[in-house]
């Protein structure tokens, strides 16, 4: 008995001697620094409401400049999961906030990733001002030159789902003379235009006579909705709403 309490004595130096020299060692980078404060966050060596050494402390500990620490503190306060307050010091947050990340692909690419045959269908298309619901979501003149489109994407030759998107040609020009023939407006904007921001929303609406038709589902279904404006530059690209089918359901993880 006294040869194994002496043998686990042993073993626990050892590991103490490990942690010591892994938290000792520079830590010349941001990532590196964020993910030693994450594992001391995420193992309760700092607990909720824990008040951080402060970026100098850190930087002397992590062997590395004050700007690299501050990258990384606010790197993960931007994460939801610490709380930094001027003059108040950084704080592990009471209650983090989980974020998750959604992807939204190109609309051919995620019927395909589901096994299925694509195809889109240009319903509509106009070159005209926008309505002043429009103008209202992307703050736009009331001249503002905008294309004006309804398609239907399918799967398997299904209705998958009913967009209804506005193009702004002051942004991207070239979208008066798309051709729409062989890639939708969603892959075309993806390949001709860079954007730098813009906003998500999903809800849920009952179908309307429009959207019953193109779905081919009843009217006052309950359909999901994703709409979605993008910018470069704090000037808007596009606005779109998308009608998914009856039953559709989209996933992510923490």
């Amino acid at each position: 008995m006294r040869k194994h309490n002496i043998k686990m004595k042993v073993v626990n130096l050892e590991f103490q001697r490990y942690s010591i020299r892994m938290t000792t060692t520079s830590l010349n980078t941001w990532q590196l620094v964020q993910d030693e404060v994450l594992h001391r966050i995420q193992t309760g060596v700092w607990s909720p409401g824990t008040l951080l050494p402060t970026e100098k402390e850190l930087a002397q500990e992590f062997e590395c400049s004050r700007a690299t620490v501050s990258r990384a503190l606010n790197n993960l306060s931007g994460e939801g999961l610490l709380d930094r307050r001027r003059k108040g010091g950084t704080r592990v947050n009471l209650n983090p906030v989980r974020r998750a990340t959604l992807a939204i692909p190109v609309m051919r690419e995620e019927i395909e990733g589901k096994g299925s045959v694509y195809r889109a269908m240009v319903l509509e298309r106009e070159q005209r001002n926008p309505t002043p619901a429009v103008r209202a979501f992307l703050s736009v003149e009331a001249d503002c030159p905008m294309v004006h489109l309804r398609s239907l994407h399918m799967a398997d030759n299904q209705p998958y789902a009913f967009e209804d998107r506005w193009v702004n040609l002051q942004v991207v020009p070239k979208f008066a003379e798309a051709d729409l023939t062989e890639i939708s407006a969603n892959e075309w904007l993806v390949q001709n235009s860079g954007f730098s921001g813009g906003d998500v929303a999903f809800y849920s609406v009952n179908a309307g006579s429009q959207e019953a038709e193109n779905l081919g589902c009843r009217e006052g279904e309950a359909l999901f909705v994703l709409e979605r404006i993008t910018r470069v530059n704090n000037k808007p690209i596009t606005f779109v709403r998308l009608f998914y089918r009856p039953g559709h359901r989209i996933s992510t993880s923490l």
